[in-house]
């Protein structure tokens, strides 16, 4: 299949799939015009790295579930080289969560001290 193919059945656009490319976790050959053709195991490839991305990891952290990525990610046992790459992931998403929390409450203390209102969170 070509990239549209793969991109319409994935959900994933033709340029994420040259990225995910790029990083070694797909690959594809090479028709004679010069387009990629991927292989049909292709499409549970990439909605495995789009389910790990979504989850929160980065590609670099994918490339540790690159044995398991042509299966079921979700139903396979946990390796602990795995569990520890999400658990690094974690601690960094709480670090700029707990950062971005601590820019929010002072910006909000400035504007309440600036003009006396309440600030209201934005839904």
């Amino acid at each position: 299949m070509r990239i549209g193919e793969l991109a319409k059945a994935t959900g994933a656009s033709a340029r994420a799939l040259r990225h995910y490319e790029q990083a070694g976790l797909i690959s594809s050959e090479r028709a004679p015009n010069g387009y990629r053709i991927y292989d049909e195991r292709a499409v549970v490839r990439v909605r495995n790295i789009r389910r790990l991305l979504a989850a929160g990891l980065i590609l670099d952290d994918v490339r540790v579930f690159l044995p398991c990525l042509d299966g079921d990610v979700a139903a396979a046992p946990p390796s602990d080289k795995g569990v520890r790459v999400a658990r690094e992931r974690l601690a960094v998403l709480n670090e700029r969560i707990a950062a971005q929390t601590e820019a929010r409450d002072r910006l909000e203390a400035a504007l309440r001290e600036k003009t006396g209102e309440r600030i209201r969170p934005v839904a």
